[in-house]
């Protein structure tokens, strides 16, 4: 048996959650520690403070605090055998890639929206979220630890874009959202089909916030996606699933609800992503954009203008007939704006 993979984490954090769920999938030895305290002793300090940070060896053995969770998943691929995130059809794996990315990337503004926006949504993240970083201790230091959690996140929704403005359109796209997945899951289980791909623990992580932690958007999504309210649950711990290699997706001859979903990845993730790569690339102060038709501005962001860089080298990378086979999948559904080559 491998020596477990420690990290550390928190149940409020949708990465933490993703990442706990691929390792039960893929029955992956771990020890999951507290975000804080002496069990992190002696190990290394993250360059960002980030969950879940991941304590993985260097080529030399040595070890370093990892935080990204899309690249950690790629390692464990080349790791650990059997059980497989990617798709073997690299047409699907490139779709599989991209879900993911909006998935980490725009659902998660839904959830910093929601959670940081609504009166009874702050209050209990403000009560649970410093339990989490230890709670033997007085009860008006916790409530300051919470008020405190609660003043900077709040401080923070400027960097995902949430605002007055572009609030509606982040609770629209999140309804609309929540009605196609749950049409997908009519037909088939995952979003990759009969076993789960990365995508599907992509969603996953953050619905675990939206769907069960943050009582404004549970709400929603339990009124509108009951289905999916119910397999993230279920998506928690997959060790049982014994997939098999025809369990994907059939590109060939792919399901209905497929192109819709990227239909909405097109109208809001896809505008927003090109923009800030924009704004990022000129050094500029604030991201302009349109999205669904309305003006959005937020600060730049570094980090998803990388995300970008990789999906574009990851489709760069593609045989030509299986770019071909992408591009057609794309084609009227926005999605192909990021790798036209003047976007």
């Amino acid at each position: 048996m491998k020596t477990p993979i420690p990290l550390s984490g928190a149940p409020g954090s949708p990465y933490t959650r993703k990442m706990l769920a691929v390792l039960r999938y893929r029955r992956i030895p771990y020890r999951f520690l507290p975000p804080s305290g002496p069990a992190l002793k002696g190990l290394p300090q993250p360059k960002v403070s980030l969950l879940p940070t991941f304590y993985l060896p260097d080529e030399n053995g040595e070890l370093h605090a990892v935080t990204d969770s899309t690249p950690i998943i790629r390692r464990l691929e080349r790791e650990h055998e059997g059980r497989s995130l990617v798709p073997a059809d690299p047409a699907l794996a490139f779709i599989d890639e991209l879900i993911e990315d909006y998935a980490d990337e725009w659902l998660t503004k839904a959830m910093f929206h929601y959670r940081w926006s609504y009166e009874p949504d702050i209050a209990k993240a403000a009560a649970l979220l410093p339990c989490w970083r230890g709670f033997c201790i007085p009860d008006d230091e916790l409530a300051a630890r919470g008020r405190m959690v609660a003043e900077r996140q709040i401080g923070r929704l400027r960097y995902v874009g949430s605002n007055p403005g572009t609030g509606p359109v982040i609770e629209a796209s999140y309804r609309r959202f929540l009605e196609l997945f749950e049409a997908h899951l009519r037909g088939r289980p995952y979003l990759m089909g009969e076993r789960p791909g990365a995508s599907d623990f992509a969603a996953f992580g953050q619905l675990t916030q939206l769907a069960e932690f943050d009582p404004t958007p549970a709400a929603l999504t339990l009124q509108v996606a009951p289905r999916a309210a119910a397999w993230v649950g279920l998506m928690e711990d997959q060790s049982g699933l014994e997939p098999q290699a025809q369990d994907w997706l059939d590109l060939a001859a792919p399901p209905a609800t497929l192109k819709p979903l990227l239909v909405e990845i097109g109208r809001t993730y896809v505008p927003l992503m090109l923009a800030n790569a924009r704004a990022v690339a000129a050094g500029a102060e604030e991201v302009q954009a349109t999205v669904d038709g309305q003006a959005w501005r937020q600060q730049p962001f570094p980090y998803q203008a990388k995300c970008l860089k990789w999906l574009r080298e990851s489709h760069a990378a593609l045989d030509g007939e299986v770019r071909a086979q992408v591009d057609g999948l794309l084609a009227g559904t926005g999605c192909e704006a990021l790798f036209d080559a003047g976007a």
